[in-house]
């Protein structure tokens, strides 16, 4: 599986605002519900993290009207002795 880090946006408007936290919470769904908003620092996103085969299963698990605009990236974590490895392959 691979994890990915899942933002959503949205308008800037209160009642909108307001709408996705609703639409998240009642999904039931426990990644919508522990969501994290950026909301109160004027980043009109939710982001949350997903373990799952593909990306297109990642999008799936979005309610309908959030997944056109929802960017969803493959996340990867390094240790000290990867750092020759990735200096090889981006030398060519």
């Amino acid at each position: 599986m691979t994890r990915f880090l899942i933002e959503v946006p949205h308008e800037n408007k209160k009642e909108t605002c307001d709408r996705a936290v609703r639409i998240f919470m009642e999904t039931g769904s426990h990644f919508m519900t522990n969501a994290e908003w950026g909301c109160g620092d004027d980043v009109h996103k939710a982001w949350f993290i997903v373990d799952m085969d593909s990306k297109d299963e990642a999008r799936a698990i979005l309610p309908p009207l959030f997944r056109q605009t929802a960017t969803i990236t493959a996340l990867q974590s390094f240790r000290m002795e990867d750092i020759e490895q990735m200096k090889k392959r981006h030398e060519g």
